[in-house]
This record gives C-alpha cells, sequence and structure tokens, in this order.
C-alpha cells in the first residue's frame, strides 16, 4: 500500500484506527516531535471539467505535525483543527519510512479499513442511485 492510499485510508477511517497504531509506536520507541500540531492554510486545486485545466479555488485550513523515529521523519497533514490525528499520522508516517517491523502488521489491517470503506462508499453509491430520475423514460 503506498502512502498516498495509506494516508486517505487513516484519514476516513474513524480517528481510534490511526490512535491505536501511533501508540504502539509510542510505546516502543523514542518519538522526537520536529514540528508540533500546527494550524494553516493550504491552497485547494480543482480541476474545470470544461476546459479540464487546473485551478485554485481557495484556501482550506489544515493541521500539520511532522516527527522523527530513528532518523526517518513523517509528515502528518489533515483538513480542519485535529492536533493528535494529525500527530499520529505523523508518527504512522515515519514508522513506514522508517520500516519498523510493526508496520508489516499493520498493511493487513489497513487493507481491511480499505475495504471497509469501499463497502461504505458502495452502499452511499446505491442509496443516491435509487432517487435517480431516468428522463429516458419520459415522453413528449
Amino acid at each position: 500500500m503506498n502512502r498516498r492510499k495509506r494516508t486517505e485510508v487513516l484519514i476516513e477511517s474513524p480517528p481510534e484506527v490511526a490512535h491505536q497504531l501511533a501508540n504502539e509506536i509510542i510505546q516502543a520507541y523514542e518519538v522526537i516531535e520536529l514540528l508540533a500540531p500546527r494550524q494553516g492554510l493550504a491552497m485547494m486545486k480543482m480541476r474545470e471539467s470544461a476546459k479540464n485545466s487546473l485551478f485554485y479555488m481557495g484556501e482550506v485550513l489544515v493541521t500539520e505535525a511532522m516527527v522523527e523515529i530513528n532518523g526517518s521523519v513523517g509528515i502528518g497533514l489533515i483538513k480542519g483543527e485535529e492536533p493528535d490525528r494529525a500527530r499520529d499520522l505523523a508518527i504512522i508516517d515515519a514508522a513506514f519510512v522508517a520500516g519498523l517491523p510493526e508496520t508489516t502488521a499493520w498493511v493487513q489491517r489497513l487493507h481491511e479499513e480499505a475495504a471497509e470503506l469501499q463497502q461504505k462508499r458502495n452502499l452511499e453509491h446505491a442509496q443516491l442511485m435509487k432517487t435517480k430520475v431516468s428522463f429516458d423514460t419520459m415522453s413528449i
């Protein structure tokens, strides 16, 4: 599982998932906080569909954190004001970058979380499609 997919799963999952994984590392390794969780603004990119060009829609509030474990740096960035979650994401990222043995067991759990999230998305999509109006059946 690559970094982008892993982060997406951790952000969309309940906060307890990332917190449990981060606690495993905190208990076993020295975690050096390089950047305490802090708020900032990030520009949000959107793709304009007609011309297929990128533009900046505006700014969004984010919380960012940075930690170091065994010489490997991890970054946590999340939308909104969630300092604990940003720190947890940074710890998990640093653990994967460092290649800590705990991360091999996490991969299966993250795949299970991803499957659960996909199942929820499919259910929401199915509920949405029930309300869709079919204009093909309407006659003039």
